[in-house]
């Protein structure tokens, strides 16, 4: 799921001190899941930036929504209303999210107060960790299910490095390294034969490197047939 994080208060507030009436609007989804843009959070930064010690004059009207999915376009037209006299959308959503909804309600600005971070999982309760890049080519059946890509330091594509030290990646804090994970998983699973396998520079055309990413699925309500 994609992970994000809330934005400075400041940083946010700086964003919307000049308008008179915001809709802060929540995300069913990823940003739920992971306590940084659901129902319960969008209360708590609308009573936040309710505050008077945050602007020089009078704060801003907050209005609070949540929908299942800012970032389907049909979905944001057909159940999203916005309040009259709103002046502008704070999200609680990732990046897709946020510009999904300046794409359907142009020219209303749409500003963003979460970060996107990372494509993630839950390894345990409150603790969310990286797991892939969206690299467009998964390698994860070569590598014990473990993505070097997103989980080593340097994205190294053929073992580790020689900084790594224990178990543990050169950069410090605590980070495991990823081929030394990849490693004993191949082992476990007697699969190490893929560890010896050379692998060719990484054509990252699918990764994003050859521009804007789409995938189409045709025969959803545009008359053609699916592939």
């Amino acid at each position: 799921m994609i992970v994000g994080d809330l934005k400075p208060l400041e940083e946010i507030v700086s964003a919307i001190k000049e308008y008179k009436q915001v809709l802060v609007l929540g995300c069913g989804s990823c940003v739920t899941v992971c306590l940084s843009g659901g129902e319960r959070e969008v209360e708590q930064l609308s009573r936040e930036l309710s505050q008077l010690q945050h602007y020089q004059g009078t704060p801003p009207k907050f209005e609070v929504g949540c929908i299942l999915r800012q970032c389907e376009r049909d979905l944001v037209l057909e159940y999203q209303n916005i309040p009259a006299g709103t002046e502008a959308v704070l999200s609680l959503a990732c990046g897709a999210g946020v510009q999904t909804l300046a794409d359907a309600f142009e020219p209303l600005p749409v500003i963003p107060a979460l970060n996107t971070t990372f494509l993630g999982a839950s390894d345990k309760a409150g603790t969310w960790t990286e797991k892939c890049k969206g690299c467009g080519d998964c390698i994860l059946i070569h590598t014990g299910g473990i993505c070097p890509i997103a989980r080593c330091a340097k994205s190294l594509f053929n073992g580790p490095c020689g900084g790594s030290k224990g178990g543990y990646c050169e950069v410090g804090q605590g980070i495991p390294c990823a081929w030394a994970q990849i490693v004993a998983r191949l082992k476990k699973t007697d699969k190490l034969h893929h560890y010896e396998e050379i692998r060719a520079p990484k054509n990252w055309q699918s990764g994003g490197a050859a521009g804007l990413r789409k995938r189409v699925r045709t025969g959803l309500g545009d008359g053609s047939k699916s592939n």
